[in-house]
């Protein structure tokens, strides 16, 4: 008898419980950058400056539950609102599901290991900068390894 498939292919995004859905997070940290937008064309740039919440060392919000009273724009992400995110990583579990594709390896939840997204070189562990270091978003943008 074969196992079961693990629960992020056996469900939709909308299906699962909370649980299941903070759990896909990687803990790369990028969506917690600072990112701009070209006005002409919509064209989305990375930054390597980091929300004042994110603890660098873990690349985890350091008051997640009420980020919120100090981050007021931080977006809530859920499967109503993950299409709409240009944003996000490519690397991005929420996005890779929407899409169909397969998480990958280094992915938390299929190498059993929380800190294999920073040995694989995704998370901005030790290439993220403080916001309250820089003045001009635009000399921080990056490119980051898809």
């Amino acid at each position: 008898m074969s196992a079961p498939p693990p629960f992020w292919e056996a469900k939709s995004l909308s299906e699962l419980t909370r649980a299941e859905w903070e759990s896909l997070c990687d803990g790369c940290g990028r969506c917690c950058l600072h990112k701009l937008e070209d006005a002409d064309t919509g064209e989305i740039h990375y930054t390597n400056v980091a929300c004042k919440l994110l603890d660098l060392t873990s690349c985890a919000c350091s008051n997640y539950e009420r980020r919120w009273d100090s981050v007021p724009d931080c977006i809530q992400l859920s499967p109503r609102v993950i299409g709409d995110l240009a944003w996000l990583p490519s690397t991005c579990a929420y996005r890779l599901l929407r899409e169909g594709r397969p998480l990958p390896a280094w992915h938390p939840l299929v190498s059993g290991d929380p800190d294999s997204v920073h040995r694989a070189g995704i998370s901005v562990r030790g290439r993220a900068v403080r916001e309250n270091r820089t003045r001009r978003l635009e000399r921080h943008i990056v490119s980051w390894p898809a």
